[in-house]
């Protein structure tokens, strides 16, 4: 983090930080020294503090980052990891169920963001936020998956020319991970028993490496895929 080195005990929220990507940065960030905040549905492991939040409801997600932000007495890095998808046709994802992963995958990024800023300007801080090899390669049943995070793409690009120089911002594109994600799919779009995955561990130290940084080097952007990843490039 820019306004913080890891070893000062930063401050990091975490969206989607119970599990997952979201799970394994909590874990780095505290065996790092610092102190993760987390921002999901379900409660984080190891006493971590939290707010309960519905990332689909944006505005709740704007307060909720505030609460834990006036509650940690401000912060020194976002890290997006929040995520969420339901592969199909267009024509078969019902409308409320494609809406949902925009407004959790691309929506609620934005609205994190927008709510963290003026703590993150103040710390000279941090933001990572999570794309996906998806969100660079289209591919067929995914096209709210895909909408959203080739948004998170132009978002995090837009958003790195307008903070240049106040806060940091890095854009992970990461490929298929070995989480949770998949579990609730239908089987023709679960990854085979041969599926080349990453450990979310492995990517989250690359979050971490970003949020290294000394102030003024900041680490645009990074693919972090598994080597025979088909989904890139």
């Amino acid at each position: 983090m820019s306004g913080a080195s890891l070893g000062a005990g930063p401050t990091v929220l975490v969206t989607g930080g119970a599990s997952g990507l979201g799970a394994a940065v909590v874990t780095s960030v505290a065996r790092a020294g610092g102190r993760p905040l987390v921002l999901d549905r379900h409660r984080p492991g190891d006493g971590v503090p939290w707010v309960e939040c519905d990332l689909a409801d944006t505005r709740a997600a704007e307060a909720a980052t505030r609460e834990l932000a006036e509650r940690s007495g401000g912060l020194d890095a976002v890290v997006t990891a929040a995520g969420t998808d339901v592969p199909g046709k267009l024509a078969d994802v019902p409308g409320e169920t494609w809406e949902r992963i925009v407004a959790v995958d691309l929506l609620a990024t934005a609205a994190v963001i927008r709510a963290a800023l003026p703590y993150l300007e103040a710390s000279r801080g941090s933001i990572v936020t999570i794309a996906s090899t998806l969100g660079v390669k289209a591919v067929s049943d995914a096209t709210a998956y895909c909408a959203a995070k080739f948004g998170v793409v132009g978002f995090t690009r837009a958003l790195a020319a307008e903070l240049a120089g106040s806060v940091g911002v890095t854009l992970l594109i990461p490929g298929g991970m070995r989480t949770a994600f998949f579990d609730e799919r239908d089987a023709q779009y679960r990854p085979g028993p041969d599926a080349a995955l990453n450990e979310p561990a492995d990517t989250a130290a690359a979050i971490m490496f970003a949020l290294s940084q000394p102030p003024g080097c900041a680490v645009r952007e990074m693919v972090i895929c598994a080597a025979r990843e088909s989904s890139y490039p």
